[in-house]
């Protein structure tokens, strides 16, 4: 009977890691089937960026911005190693986040079981690829999650072995990394600063052990930080590092009223929630069976400080954009991971048909997102995918804006680009003109939007691009009623006087759009979001 029992356990755990394997090779198959999506803006930001420091120029040097540099240097390490092209960008994606994949594997196991670990592990896989948080661009919370939840694993295992400092300092290292990687991440070092505290008060620890801990912690996680602040010294920059990622930052976090943030978080929330509502509902009732089972109380105490914190960082100047949902996955994917461990645990040692009740659960809670959304995984192609995802923005057209710039230009000349399409100085490979290579700001009620246009506008009109291209399309500048229209009036004046047009894209819908390349006419039937390319005058 014995022999019976664990041959049937046997059989369970096979079913468990056969579906692992479907489903990570399934996720796999779809990134890779979608690796050539068109960059979007913060991907063409990262990427540019990226591509100058392999170049030997430094951040904030020729393209300005309020993230922290260390996604930067992770695209630059991912494009030095897979190549300067969008599916290289995308294959260094899919590889940190089957690392992150396995990671809350590791996480799950420990802090409750291998089965537990291995639903929360394919919760992840599926509810990251979901286009409700634009799983296949490489944003910049992709890359805070990995080293944050590999310093967490560690924070785990040195709590088994209190003289682990070497542990305790490099699980600190990874939380600061996963700081440079975007702001929102300081409130994880938090949490891992209360975590160790909280540890050592429940043992007992003396305060000298405490303070011990928690500064060999802080210290690892404020390595990363100064040191980069000491290298952006070096080369020249930290003045404008300090300016865009602290002083401008801080005015961009305080523009969305307290008011207006439940609504929005509603509105955002309900998108990301109802394409994968299952295996939320997992997560949610994982709280609920956390709590009740008392062998996973301490884990679930853990995962909702997790989740606590994770809703932090979502809720960041309360912009509650569809990417910074992917703060709360691990936490979300964890917490189901406790509701199947909790079920197994309750079915175990019964018939074999109701031991297979909770993994028959989980197949049916993974399906219902993946079945939701197959058209997008299976069918359509990355240009239809970029449509479906992003609407009228033009990173399609920016791919053969940029191969135009590229074939017509030297190596040596700079472009401009009047708009937010930072992802054309990727492409064509050459210098922008100006630093703002984002020009949102320039449109905000913040008291840099004047100095800022007129600093656009002195870089432009020194560096003399050979190239200008002008972009008008609502999404690439969000102007209100109150932004200061002295850039919109200098480029009309400018444009006239000095250049001239040698190209149009004419976007008229989702699946049309008119390139005219050196022959623009006079004019055209129907005019959608449209791009006009400019040459300087000999």
């Amino acid at each position: 009977m014995v022999g019976k029992t664990n041959i049937n356990a046997k059989i369970v755990w096979f079913a468990w890691w056969a579906l692992a394997t479907i489903v990570f090779a399934l996720v796999i198959a779809i990134r890779i089937r979608l690796l050539g999506i068109p960059l979007e803006r913060d991907e063409g930001e990262y990427a540019y960026s990226g591509q100058l420091m392999l170049q030997g120029i430094p951040p904030y040097k020729l393209a300005y911005n309020m993230k922290f540099p260390g996604t930067y240097a992770a695209y630059a390490a991912i494009m030095a190693i897979f190549g300067q092209t969008i599916a290289g960008i995308h294959l260094g994606l899919l590889l940190i986040n089957a690392a992150t994949i396995i990671l809350i594997f590791f996480l799950g196991q420990r802090l409750f079981s291998l089965t537990g670990g291995v639903a929360a592990a394919t919760t992840y896989a599926v509810l990251s690829l979901s286009q409700s948080v634009l799983g296949l661009a490489a944003h910049a919370t992709q890359f805070v999650m990995l080293p944050v939840l590999g310093g967490t694993l560690l924070l785990l295992l040195n709590e088994s072995d209190r003289r682990a400092f070497g542990r305790l300092f490099a699980s600190g290292l990874l939380f600061g990394i996963g700081l440079l990687m975007k702001q929102p991440a300081v409130f994880f070092i938090l949490f891992g600063a209360i975590f160790l505290l909280c540890n050592d008060i429940h043992r007992h620890s003396t305060l000298k052990k405490i303070t011990l801990h928690i500064s060999i912690f802080g210290a690892g996680a404020i390595v990363p930080f100064g040191l980069t602040c000491l290298i952006l010294w070096r080369a020249g920059v930290f003045e404008k590092f300090w300016f865009w990622t602290i002083n401008y930052a801080a005015l961009y976090g305080a523009q969305v009223p307290l008011g207006a943030a439940p609504r929005i978080f509603a509105v955002m929330a309900g998108g990301v929630i109802g394409s994968g509502w299952t295996l939320w509902t997992l997560g949610g009732l994982g709280v609920v069976a956390g709590l009740w089972n008392k062998r996973a109380q301490g884990s679930a105490v853990f995962l909702l400080g997790l989740l606590a914190v994770s809703l932090l960082a979502l809720s960041a100047g309360f912009y509650f954009r569809e990417h910074y949902f992917i703060f709360i996955l691990p936490a979300v994917s964890l917490l189901a991971g406790v509701t199947i461990s909790t079920l197994s645990d309750l079915v175990d040692g019964r018939s074999n048909l109701v031991r297979f009740l909770p993994l028959l659960l989980f197949c049916v809670a993974l399906s219902q997102p993946i079945l939701a959304a197959r058209e997008f995984y299976f069918d359509v192609s990355p240009r239809e995918a970029s449509r479906t995802s992003y609407g009228s923005n033009p990173f399609p057209e920016s791919v053969r804006i940029a191969e135009y710039l590229r074939n017509h230009s030297s190596p040596s000349d700079t472009i401009a680009v009047l708009g937010s399409e930072p992802q054309i100085y990727f492409y064509s490979r050459r210098h922008s003109a100006t630093g703002y290579i984002y020009t949102y700001g320039l449109m905000e009620a913040q008291s840099y939007a004047r100095r800022m246009q007129e600093e656009m506008i002195r870089e432009i009109e020194l560096a003399r691009p050979r190239y200008l291209v002008s972009v008008a399309i609502g999404a690439s500048w969000y102007p209100r009623p109150e932004s200061e229209q002295l850039i919109f009036t200098w480029a009309n004046e400018y444009l006239n006087q000095n250049y001239s047009v040698v190209a149009l894209v004419n976007i008229i819908s989702a699946d049309r759009t008119d390139y005219f390349f050196g022959d623009v006419p006079q004019k055209v039937q129907q005019l959608g979001n449209y791009i006009l390319i400019y040459e300087k005058k000999s």
